[in-house]
């Protein structure tokens, strides 16, 4: 990497920024640390993309569309600064849309919608912030956010691989950090949990459809090396707009969690839930990623073990232990007959290479992005590096991060546990959706990367910190004369839902 030294400086640049976004509720510090964060990323983007790749961005029409993406980018900012409420729907309206690149000789596929909208909301957020005070974000999850981030962006400094260190950084950490920072500060209305549920089963189901057309039609959208995959497979694996099946299966499990908990709160009719279900898990099955198929599993048996009734817990425990010791006997008759390697699609060999650059270095380990790289050189010196990436967060934190950043990712995931548990006091329902998103994500992680690299991850979190403040103030409301203890614990219910007791006080006969 040609400006290794910039990048580093970037990345420490970064790492204070995410800090002040994070951490401060004073509005200088936070403007300032937004200031910061820009210029972190604007010096990442200078280091990573050739000079090539932008001399052809000089060129007339490519001048005119940035010019007409800046004004559509400001006229976004205008509204969101008039309609805060509408950022986080506006954010995961473009959380999923990956936009094939090419940035030299590397091909990506970038979150281009959902900066740009980022863009705008960073600005309407910012300008909001000149002319009131921010609201306040809660420790739980804003520390031990700011710590791993921070980390991450400090350890391109011994990063093995500079140039993938930066990419993750420019690209997902630093850029979910301002999301996080803004969408936990966003007030959040008793109709805002509703419409970002609609929006998400929405958008899997549009995405589910087109996955079953691609099925009927064997045909598919930009995924090449999906291609060549089912070129040699008798199946029909399908990613709907999606680069791989895995991510596609990904998103569907998010619908397919938030429709469970919607229905089991009662806030969907079965008569609606049923169709949209079958849509989504008839494109999982085609998807044909057992990583999904394994998450929504868990998932399901935990919101009805959690929001069921007590027949249904106990058919729900039934039916997971005998899908268990079905499978267990599976596995066993396929690992007798097949080596483990070919029967975890060689991801055993991904967690082997991949703990070894652990145990080279245990305390702080080869730096963000450095472990496929480093996993080639220490332990597969004749496979390709992309051919060593881990498919397990955990194990991936460890290798690039070392001990430390286990020990904040611990972290990160205790004060995720902390916020929901006092969500849940407040109100329940969106506790427990909210739960089942970050589940869904975090399950998917053990098998499958993009942890770190989803929006919806630190986005769900954020949700669950903006219900934390809302209800913050509403107390602090009531504490004034202007509220009351029963517009507190109502907080984020129907009307209809108000005569009912708490979730969280009803006794079981």
């Amino acid at each position: 990497m040609p400006h290794g030294d910039l990048a580093q400086l970037a990345a420490v640049l970064g790492a204070v920024g995410s800090i002040l976004v994070l951490l401060p509720r004073h509005r200088g510090l936070l403007l300032g640390g937004f200031g910061v964060l820009a210029a972190a990323e604007a010096l990442l983007a200078v280091a990573l993309i050739p000079r090539s790749d932008l001399e052809r961005l000089q060129r007339p029409l490519v001048l005119a569309a940035l010019a007409l993406i800046v004004l559509a980018g400001l006229g976004l900012a205008y509204v969101l600064a008039r309609r805060p409420t509408l950022t986080p729907v506006a954010l995961l309206l473009a959380a999923p849309f990956r936009i094939p690149v090419d940035l030299g000789s590397q091909h990506a596929f970038l979150l281009l919608p959902l900066y740009g909208v980022l863009a705008a909301a960073v600005l309407a957020f910012c300008w909001q912030a000149v002319t009131s005070r921010p609201r306040p974000v809660t420790a739980w999850l804003s520390v031990p956010i700011a710590a791993f981030i921070a980390l991450s962006g400090i350890s391109l400094l011994w990063s093995r691989d500079v140039e993938q260190g930066s990419i993750e950084l420019v690209f997902f950490l630093f850029p979910f950090a301002a999301l996080f920072a803004i969408v936990a500060r966003t007030p959040l209305p008793r109709w805002l949990p509703r419409a970002l549920g609609v929006t998400l089963v929405a958008l899997t189901t549009t995405f589910a459809l087109i996955g079953l057309l691609q099925r009927a039609t064997h045909t598919l959208l930009y995924a090449p090396s999906l291609e060549v995959e089912n070129a040699f497979t008798s199946y029909f694996r399908v990613s709907s707009v999606f680069k791989d099946p895995s991510l596609f299966g990904r998103y569907l499990a998010l619908g397919i969690a938030v429709l469970v908990a919607a229905y089991l709160y009662g806030r969907v009719r079965l008569a609606i839930a049923a169709p949209l279900l079958a849509v989504s898990f008839a494109a999982l099955w085609f998807s044909y990623s057992q990583s999904s198929m394994v998450t929504i599993f868990a998932v399901v048996a935990g919101l009805a073990l959690v929001a069921g009734t007590r027949e249904m817990r106990r058919v729900v425990l039934i039916v997971a232990a005998a899908i268990v010791l079905t499978a267990t006997a599976v596995v066993a008759v396929h690992v007798r007959n097949d080596s483990s390697r070919k029967f975890t699609s060689d991801r055993s060999r991904l967690v082997a290479v991949t703990w070894k650059v652990f145990r080279n270095h245990p305390l702080a380990g080869v730096g963000v992005g450095g472990q496929p790289k480093a996993s080639r050189e220490e332990v597969a010196q004749r496979l390709a590096a992309s051919r060593n990436r881990s498919h397990t967060t955990p194990l991936t934190v460890a290798a690039e991060l070392g001990v430390l950043g286990i020990l904040a990712y611990l972290a990160l995931l205790a004060g995720a546990a902390r916020a929901l548990l006092a969500l849940a006091r407040r109100d329940r329902a969106l506790s427990v959706t909210v739960a089942a998103v970050f589940a869904t994500l975090f399950i998917h992680s053990l098998f499958y990367a993009g942890f770190f690299e989803d929006p919806i991850t630190l986005g769900s979190l954020a949700i669950a910190a903006a219900a934390l403040a809302t209800s913050y103030g509403n107390r602090r409301r009531s504490v004034d004369g202007t509220g009351t203890a029963e517009d507190i614990a109502t907080l984020g219910r129907s009307p209809a839902d108000r005569s009912a007791p708490l979730a969280a006080d009803r006794v079981e006969p």
